[in-house]
């Protein structure tokens, strides 16, 4: 039976419009007087903090602690300012799933799993209502890989569901083959959907236990009842340590 389930934010959960991007782009400008480098950049399955240094390294700016602190403090500024103006919508199906795995007679656990750091990621889910929807998640703020974000997220949910929580209990929903891979990385189940940063074809090679076009397409019960390809996966020790 499937007691947690992290969610994926952008493309898995909402479409903000873009307001992510826009906010790097206003930040570098406004606070760093640099103007060009994110039309280069790949933003999705990205963590925030691997996309900051990226965009550091392309201009030879400082990878220091401070730089670091000084964007992220006028990033989540920016982003509330563009996502109040651009709106955004959540992607297709993903309330009716949600209510759905809340009916299920023996419920699982919500949380997050992104690349967003905490606070970017309540900014955004506030805006569409689901922030508190979630208990729990983990975040770029928690490490720069998100393999590494996915062990923080599970030993949050064993704090929560107790040590025995195991990895096959666990569903990890994501749209890019960056988030089956964090899945896979603990051993989770992965259920990747094409709302947002991959397409359907490229998503299959990723060899999720489910690929869906978007989750009208598949039932909350569907995922928390079978047993999926993950659950033979042996855990790793340093998950399970």
């Amino acid at each position: 039976m499937i007691r947690l389930v992290l969610f994926d934010i952008d493309g898995t959960l909402v479409h903000t419009g873009g307001a992510g991007t826009a906010a790097f782009t206003k930040t570098f400008a406004r606070q760093f007087n640099l103007h060009h480098g994110t039309e280069k950049m790949k933003f999705a399955g990205r963590t925030d903090v691997s996309l900051v240094r990226e965009f550091f390294r392309i201009h030879g700016l400082a990878e220091s602690p401070g730089n670091f602190e000084q964007f992220f403090e006028h990033y989540v500024f920016w982003l509330h300012h563009i996502l109040e103006q651009n709106g955004g919508e959540t992607c297709r199906g993903i309330r009716e799933f949600i209510r759905d795995l809340q009916a299920l007679p023996n419920p699982p656990v919500l949380g997050l799993l992104t690349g967003n750091i905490r606070l970017g990621a309540e900014i955004k889910l506030r805006h569409f209502g689901l922030w508190e929807i979630f208990q729990f998640g983990g975040f770029a703020d928690d490490h720069e890989d998100r393999n590494h974000i996915a062990i923080a997220a599970l030993e949050r949910g064993r704090r929560v569901l107790g040590k025995n929580l195991q990895p096959q209990e666990i569903v990890v929903i994501g749209d890019t083959p960056f988030d089956v891979r964090c899945g896979k990385f603990i051993g989770a189940k992965t259920l990747a959907v094409a709302t947002g940063g991959a397409k359907l074809e490229e998503l299959k090679l990723s060899a999720a236990d489910w690929t869906v076009e978007d989750l009208t397409q598949i039932s909350a019960r569907e995922i928390c009842s079978r047993q999926g390809g993950a659950a033979t996966r042996p855990c790793r020790k340093i998950q399970c340590a």
